[in-house]
């Protein structure tokens, strides 16, 4: 089975970019459409970006429709954020609101330092999948060299 990370000689810089977009856009969850064109700028791109956070659940997550998408840092925050006014405000103050003004409100934004965590996650998973990848042929070198031998082997027997 093909990992993600080396499916695609672009896919690392294809999550990386979908993590910093999802990562710090107003609101939290969006359809394929939207990320796609905030990451990319081409809405078109539905499949690939839909492939991607499928692919990579250890960052993204679908919605139980599979409709849309969010980053899992982000969904681990309560709806507190306002993203008119961009700034936080407290549960009770969550709770006086009506429905209409709710959904004015998201996931708040991942730090820097949160961001940069991910990207780093993400980098090291992509390099271990390339280290596994490039471990997995070390025999390769080793059965041309034999096959060498025994053709050389076979050559002199029948020239000798």
């Amino acid at each position: 089975m093909k990992n993600p990370y080396t499916e695609n000689d672009k896919r690392l810089s294809d999550v990386i970019a979908a993590i910093q977009v999802m990562a710090t856009y107003k609101f939290y969850k969006l359809d394929f459409s939207g990320w796609a064109d905030r990451i990319e700028g081409k809405a078109e791109k539905i499949p690939h970006w839909k492939k991607v956070f499928q692919q990579h659940p250890e960052f993204f997550r679908l919605d139980s429709k599979e409709e849309r998408a969010s980053l899992v840092w982000r969904r681990n925050y309560q709806k507190l954020y306002d993203v008119d006014k961009e700034e936080k405000i407290s549960r009770e103050e969550y709770l006086q609101l009506n429905d209409e003004q709710k959904k004015r409100f998201s996931r708040t934004p991942l730090t820097n330092s949160d961001i940069s965590t991910l990207i780093e996650t993400a980098i090291n998973l992509h390099s271990s999948e390339l280290d596994h990848k490039r471990d997995s042929r070390w025999w390769i070198s080793g059965a041309v060299g034999l096959a060498g031998v025994i053709i050389g082997a076979i050559i002199n027997a029948v020239a000798g």
